[in-house]
């Protein structure tokens, strides 16, 4: 389940959000303290952000310049202001997407589903369970130990995770896989994947990838 962070101050806002983003099979927090909000995006680690422009002393736009220099988690400006420069300097600083207060719902969840989809593909670090995929690397790790991962591995997990507690077909997989001009045959796709599963136990999570006969491969 994809978690999303809530970075609002007015309290009607802050619920009506969540139960939205619930209704929507999200994971919706709600950042309740803005003292230190850099440093509680870096220590939760969520998969989008929601993050109001104007908070209490504090402006959004340089929140979001301070979590640009260490991370690339998608972030849509919520704001109030219907202004332009508003949202120019917004993208500008890094901002994913910008949308004004009163947003249509479903309007704000399409454009948070186009952003996590091809967020993924351009992230550094993605989180599964409690590990980091380190996409530049090519490894995933945990607080002892970094497993290096081929790229057909880690093309396939990516390709996974973006689709958790989805059934991805055998087909689907390998499309994945000659879209990065990865030619592999059907017998390579069943050693990656074993090895791929043997690399996560390893790492501490077992039974990871599900084998669901005639239909493919879940990610749980």
């Amino acid at each position: 389940m994809k978690s999303i962070l809530i970075i609002e101050d007015e309290k009607s806002i802050q619920i009506e959000l969540q139960e939205m983003l619930k209704n929507a099979g999200y994971h919706a927090i709600i950042l309740n303290h803005f003292q230190n909000i850099k440093n509680d995006v870096l220590e939760l680690f969520p998969d989008l952000i929601l993050l109001d422009i104007n908070l209490p002393g504090q402006n959004g736009e340089m929140i979001l310049q301070e979590i640009r220099k260490e991370s690339n988690i998608p972030i849509i400006m919520v704001t109030s202001r219907n202004n332009e420069s508003d949202e120019v300097l917004s993208m500008s600083y890094g901002a994913d997407d910008y949308i004004v207060k009163p947003y249509n719902p479903t309007i704000l969840l399409l454009r948070i589903e186009a952003i996590l989809k091809r967020s993924v593909r351009f992230q550094d670090q993605l989180k599964y369970h409690n590990l980091t995929i380190n996409l530049k690397r090519g490894t995933i790790e945990n607080k002892d130990q970094e497993i290096i991962l081929t790229k057909n591995e880690m093309i396939i997990f990516s390709y996974l995770l973006e689709n958790k507690n989805r059934i991805i077909s055998r087909d689907e997989l390998m499309t994945s896989l000659w879209n990065s001009n990865e030619y592999i045959n059907d017998n390579a796709l069943t050693v990656n994947i074993s090895r791929l599963r043997n690399k996560l136990k390893e790492a501490g999570i077992e039974n990871a990838i599900e084998t669901r006969k005639g239909l493919g491969y879940i990610l749980l």
